[in-house]
């Protein structure tokens, strides 16, 4: 049996807006589903939020996400962070690039003191995403001046 963890981000009614918005970023198949399509609220102003949305990346990415219905709450972000890394430095370089646009970058894509080429932003959701691009290969691209 294998288990799974994935990221399931609440909007407050820009939920579609926002997983389109990462589609553009990674790419790949992007299912929406909305609260009147599914038959869970009552409420007619819910009718076209977004209940479910699933995007499953080529890369094997997969992020989920939903509008937080008007009766509950939706709590901050500020004490979570994606994560993306690993050794295709143009790709994630390209990551970076498209999720700062629009958001602010915490820290730039530079070589960090453990050696990796290392950058943190908030995106224009708020949505605070971490970049590592590993060893060699940050290393090598720091020579190159390739940073976001």
């Amino acid at each position: 049996m294998t288990s799974h963890l994935t990221p399931y981000l609440g909007f407050r009614d820009d939920a579609r807006q926002a997983m389109e918005f990462y589609q553009s970023v990674f790419g790949g198949e992007l299912t929406l589903g909305t609260f009147g399509e599914m038959h869970a609220s009552d409420d007619p102003d819910e009718a076209d939020k977004i209940m479910h949305a699933q995007l499953v990346a080529p890369n094997g990415f997969l992020l989920m996400g939903s509008d937080t219905p008007n009766g509950m709450e939706r709590s901050s972000t500020s004490n979570i962070s994606l994560s993306v890394s690993g050794d295709d430095a143009e790709d994630l370089r390209r990551f970076f690039a498209a999720l700062s646009e629009g958001g602010t970058v915490i820290e730039p894509l530079t070589v960090a003191p453990w050696g990796d080429e290392f950058g943190m932003l908030t995106d224009r959701f708020g949505v605070t995403w971490m970049v590592n691009v590993t060893g060699d290969v940050a290393r090598s691209g720091a020579d190159e001046g390739v940073h976001a």
